[in-house]
């Protein structure tokens, strides 16, 4: 082998080049905060698809090896590598790196027990046929930035009962909207459905938005689905459109019983914003309904008020009672003399 580089100086010298650019990857990627920022990129938009799943009742994102190798290797296309960022010749280097990463617990590896459902595997080595988790976060600024905001935010809801009165009534007709709005949404999406589901088809709009495994922002994707139903539904489609058609017909010829219907439901809302559904007992009333109550020194002193005014009243009509007795019983005496 030797005897052959010395004839071939061109293999001798793509060998040391190849060796060189190792030794280069290998000594960028020792230091940790190098590794650090290879995460920051590989956990960004520009990194490589992960998936979503739950591992000890926590929701994390995993990835295979091999794919996590490949996107090292050869990026897709339109990926800006960044920069500051050593490029990867081969796979070698890009397995190498991903040793290291386990070793630190930057990715750990787990096996799939169901769909969705991760758990952490004996074998912590790194393998192109594994599957691993992201275990690093990144910079954590952010997060304690928003659990200061959320903990501010419990102490502020808390704080309800010394709130001034018109962020009150903000905050309640902020609720009634928001419940009135998922109540609407609700019942135009099932609405939809029903209509195309009748005809053969299924419409769903934001047909994600209560998916509990996706995030906030996929929950929103797609915005709709349209797809053409299963067979073997007809007899359902017809019995479920024969009793839809009969409502409407019903709510169509008989229009005193739909109008109040709808009447009822608009005076409910009415009554809603206004607050004339919240109990009219006072916060202080039910913490102190258990303790005796006792009269203040002003109600005491009214209430004997009161007492002394019915008792002078009692009086005078005892002397109005006497004359009346007087004046009957002289009458009575003129008449016995006539």
């Amino acid at each position: 082998f030797s005897f052959s580089l010395m004839c071939n100086p061109t293999m001798a010298g793509s060998s040391n080049g190849k060796a060189t650019e190792a030794d280069v990857s290998n000594a960028f990627y020792e230091d940790e905060e190098n590794l650090k920022k290879l995460c920051d990129f590989l956990r960004s938009k520009e990194g490589p698809a992960v998936r979503e799943a739950v591992l000890r009742e926590k929701r994390v994102h995993y990835l295979k090896g091999e794919k996590l190798v490949n996107y090292l290797v050869e990026p897709k296309k339109g990926t800006n590598w960044p920069k500051n960022l050593h490029r990867f010749q081969d796979r070698q280097e890009a397995i190498a790196v991903c040793k290291k990463l386990c070793k630190i617990q930057f990715i750990l590896r787990s096996e799939k027990l169901g769909k969705g459902e991760l758990e952490m595997s004996r074998v912590r080595d790194f393998d192109e046929s594994g599957y691993f988790t992201w275990i690093y976060e990144g910079n954590k600024t952010f997060s304690h930035l928003m659990t200061s905001i959320l903990i501010g935010g419990f102490f502020f809801c808390t704080c309800f009962p010394i709130w001034p009165t018109f962020l009150k009534v903000f905050v309640w007709y902020l609720s009634v909207s928001f419940l009135l709005f998922i109540f609407f949404l609700v019942s135009v999406r099932g609405f939809m459905f029903l209509c195309f589901w009748i005809i053969g088809f299924e419409f769903w709009f934001l047909p994600n938005i209560f998916d509990e495994q996706l995030g906030f922002y996929d929950s929103f994707k797609p915005v709709y689905s349209f797809e053409k139903t299963k067979s073997g539904q007809l007899i359902y489609r017809l019995g479920v459109g024969g009793a839809f058609f009969a409502f409407c017909y019903w709510a169509v010829t008989q229009p005193s019983e739909f109008d109040g219907y709808k009447s009822a439901q608009i005076d409910f809302i009415k009554d809603l914003y206004a607050g004339k559904l919240l109990p009219e007992k006072s916060q202080f009333d039910k913490e102190n309904i258990d303790k005796p109550k006792y009269q203040s020194l002003e109600d005491i002193l009214a209430s004997s008020d009161d007492e002394e005014e019915v008792v002078k009243l009692t009086e005078e009509e005892e002397v109005d009672s006497i004359l009346d007795n007087l004046l009957d019983e002289e009458e009575d005496i003129d008449e016995e003399l006539d």
